[in-house]
């Protein structure tokens, strides 16, 4: 699994960052593991998944985090996170 997070300020993207996960974790695991790391680079508070989170990541597999979503003031209008490659399907 492939997941892009950037943060975007002004219509801008202003910085981003690419995590690959290829473990037998389950796809919960590897997005909230993925979400754990771009906190961490990017020096931010995790964001709280609101019901409209949810519903976006479920239907488009990318999801834009507002000031709404943190705790702490950020400096940027918005953090995306999308998957962009899913793990291949053996059989």
């Amino acid at each position: 699994m492939r997941i892009w997070a950037k943060e975007f300020k002004d219509n801008r993207m202003i910085c981003d960052m690419t995590i690959e996960d290829f473990s037998d974790e389950s796809r919960t695991h590897k997005v909230f593991a993925a979400l754990d790391k771009v906190c961490l680079e990017f020096d931010l508070s995790k964001p709280i998944w609101l019901d409209v989170n949810i519903a976006d990541f479920k239907r488009t597999a990318k999801v834009r985090f507002y000031k709404d979503s943190f705790i702490d003031s950020i400096p940027f209008d918005f953090l995306e996170f999308q998957i962009i490659e899913e793990d291949p399907i053996s059989f």
